[in-house]
């Protein structure tokens, strides 16, 4: 069953490798409490479901992950209506709780003129890499997962602009800022040659090894990067950055410079504007914090 139902996940749903495991993880749970209380799948109803997440909460689970196995129950529940399993589809009775919207944290901007300095003495493939994943990300507020998915061809120069595949296989072109765009080079003329091996293919950024960079290993980027900038005292701020702070970062000072909401969705490649408009918030959190700080009556 949860064989079929992470192959549906994957090849129907188009949902992300990170999505299935979290879902089928979800679903593995759902069925070890079914197994714990005597009931079998054709059993499944609103008060099984309930139970279960009733269970999730007093063992003290955050809303985040109540919402996400509520989430994965629905389309549990309605990949087995469709298979004939149940007579009926539970999961549309499950109403989700309201998430509590935390504001991102997110690098100054005068943190971020001062830290992505040009590249120094250190011209080793892993400086190169981390430059370049780091300036990249923060020049296009794209995923770390879109960042390792990246190949040669998807690099238009002349355009200033990557060619980006995002959730659900959705390509979107996204432009790249000079700066950034030198550091990809740099990365791609004097670091990348040095690991590429025949199994490298077209992927723009690799491993040690030779093989495609992982979203693991980016983030050790990031964090090694930026750790590296929190040693000065000037920059405590960058410590604890990763690349999804990053991105937050260029959807806030793109808001901050004066780029409207529809362009930054676009640029994110959120599917809903609701999810850009929380930068929203950002700004006018910032806005306010430097009000109270700066106006004499506040």
């Amino acid at each position: 069953m949860l064989g079929e139902f992470k192959r549906y996940l994957s090849a129907e749903l188009h949902r992300s490798p990170h999505t299935v495991r979290a879902y089928v993880g979800d679903v593995r749970a759902l069925l070890g409490y079914l197994a714990e209380v005597g009931a079998n799948i054709d059993e499944l109803e609103i008060s099984l479901l309930r139970g279960w997440l009733a269970r999730l909460r007093d063992r003290g689970a955050s809303r985040a992950t109540v919402a996400r196995r509520i989430a994965a129950a629905r389309v549990f529940t309605a990949y087995l209506h469709r298979l004939g399993r149940l007579a009926t589809d539970p999961g549309l009775l499950l109403a989700s709780p309201k998430q509590q919207r935390r504001l991102p944290a997110v690098l100054e901007e005068d943190t971020v003129a001062r830290a992505f300095a040009p590249a120094g003495e250190d011209t080793s493939p892993l400086a190169l890499r981390r430059q370049a994943v780091v300036e990249t990300l923060y020049a296009t507020g794209i995923r770390v997962a879109e960042l390792c998915g990246l190949d040669l061809d998807d690099v238009d120069r002349e355009r200033a602009t990557l060619r980006v595949r995002g959730k659900g296989g959705k390509e979107r072109v996204v432009p790249i800022a000079p700066r950034a765009l030198v550091a990809l080079d740099h990365w791609l003329s004097r670091g990348r040659p040095c690991w590429a091996a025949g199994h490298s293919g077209a992927a723009v950024f690799l491993g040690a090894r030779g093989g495609r960079l992982g979203t693991r290993s980016a983030r050790r980027d990031v964090h090694g990067y930026m750790g590296a900038l929190a040693r000065d005292g000037e920059r405590d701020s960058a410590a604890d950055v990763t690349p999804h702070g990053l991105r937050h970062s260029a959807a806030t000072h793109l808001l901050n410079g004066g780029a409207d909401l529809r362009s930054v969705q676009e640029i994110l490649g959120h599917s809903s504007l609701s999810s850009t408009q929380i930068y929203t918030h950002v700004s006018i959190e910032r806005l306010t914090r430097t009000y109270n700080q700066a106006h004499p009556r506040a």
